[in-house]
């Protein structure tokens, strides 16, 4: 049987590089859930990958709120 591994990776961007991040996260393709938080840690988008490209064309959207 094999051994499955999970890991948290975690970025700390400005809002002018989030968009920037974000897309080079999901070109890895190595991602299960995207989390957004702002600077509390309080969660303000959380994106399941198999959604995660729309998230990314609206993200800019967010971003501006």
């Amino acid at each position: 049987m094999s051994e499955f591994h999970t890991g948290t990776e975690e970025f700390r961007v400005n809002g002018e590089q989030l968009v920037a991040k974000v897309k080079e996260i999901l070109r890895e393709g190595n991602i299960r859930r995207l989390i957004i938080k702002d600077k509390d840690g309080r969660t303000l988008i959380e994106v399941p990958l198999t959604i995660g490209v729309v998230g990314v064309i609206l993200v800019p959207v967010w971003a501006a709120i």
